[in-house]
């Protein structure tokens, strides 16, 4: 016999109150949707991942493409698996209301948005959709184009288990050579990503390169590259006509002869981190300047700290140096759009 007594069903006030006290605490989807229409990206999406009519209605109708976008940005935020995603989706109320889905709607499941991101991923649309959010921040005069920091950070990817014999093979650039007698193990093994070492701790995965407005703090370009590849050999591929004129910040990972060159190249003002060498320690002017540059370089921390701690970190799930870049493009893309909302609501109140 069941002791407890059923309350009654949930009624369209009961969901409201909830929606009411979600907004009350500070719901940050519901912030951004304040300032963004996501309906900006339509037609890039439409463009991109849309077929060509189907001769017939039969089958399925396929979801809207800009909340299946926004599913991804909903992942990338909270550093949801897709399985998760799902069922987050289905349980969450601001979840819903953040997508349009009323209670009692289908919601795709995981191999649908693990194939509308396979879509945007290998047509180039996430590097699209990012370059128009920021010609979007750039006509809002948002991007203040009056310094660049650079920094990279490491993006985790799933640890593999090798043999010695495949490691080497794979860092002899032989990879595709391997396990081609069974294919269901292939396609789960990375032969992109890289074993590396910082600071005395080990990591296996990519690097986020990113260039970043010093004033605003929004990410202006990335480069995906695996985990070993140096810092400052990213530098060529951040660095645009554009920045001209400029000062950049970096640190000291970034010093040296051929760093010079490039960042003479682009007629940039350097003013990367200045480094001691064995028997040539830094003077106190050199130590002093370096404080001086700290003051707007650090702020690119604050970036990849957003990213560690509002977006539960920098992790792919994913097998192979085009997904992870996909996924991290998607990563950078988020923050830029969660920092806009902050920098219109800072700006509001003050």
């Amino acid at each position: 016999m069941n002791k407890y007594k059923p309350v009654g069903k949930r009624g369209l006030f009961d969901e409201h109150e909830s929606y009411e006290k979600l907004s009350a605490i500070g719901n940050p989807l519901e912030m951004i949707e304040n300032v963004i229409d996501f309906e900006i990206f339509r037609s890039t999406l439409e463009e991109g991942i849309l077929t060509k009519e189907k001769k017939s209605n039969a089958g399925a109708k396929p979801y809207d493409v800009v909340m299946m976008f926004k599913i991804l940005i909903l992942q990338r935020y909270y550093g949801l698996g897709d399985t998760q995603l799902e069922y987050q989706i289905i349980d969450r109320l601001s979840f819903k209301k953040f997508l349009g889905l009323e209670s009692g709607d289908k919601v795709p499941d995981e191999k649908t948005v693990w194939a509308f991101r396979e879509k945007l991923t290998n047509k180039g649309l996430v590097e699209k959709l990012f370059s128009q959010f920021n010609e979007y921040l750039e006509s809002k005069g948002l991007i203040m184009n009056e310094g660049k920091m650079i920094d990279a950070s490491f993006t985790v990817a799933p640890r593999q288990r090798n043999t010695r014999d495949e490691n080497k093979k794979i860092k002899e650039g032989k990879g595709d050579e391997l396990w081609n007698d069974k294919p269901n193990k292939k396609k789960h093994k990375d032969i992109d990503a890289r074993w590396t070492k910082k600071n005395g701790e080990t990591f296996f995965g990519y690097k986020n390169h990113a260039k970043v407005d010093t004033k605003s703090k929004f990410i202006d370009k990335y480069k995906v590259t695996d985990a070993s590849v140096h810092d400052s050999q990213a530098l060529d591929d951040l660095l645009e006509e554009e920045d001209k004129g400029q000062d950049l910040y970096a640190d000291s990972a970034y010093t040296g002869k051929e760093q010079e060159k490039i960042i003479d190249k682009y007629e940039m003002n350097n003013k990367v981190h200045e480094k001691g060498y064995r028997n040539k320690p830094l003077t106190d002017q050199q130590k002093a300047n370096n404080k001086e540059k700290s003051k707007t370089r650090a702020r690119v921390e604050h970036v990849f700290g957003f990213m560690e701690q509002s977006m539960s970190g920098l992790i792919v799930k994913s097998v192979g140096v085009k997904r992870a870049t996909g996924i991290i493009g998607l990563i950078n893309l988020t923050y830029n759009l969660f920092r806009y909302e902050q920098v219109i609501r800072l700006n509001i109140l003050n």
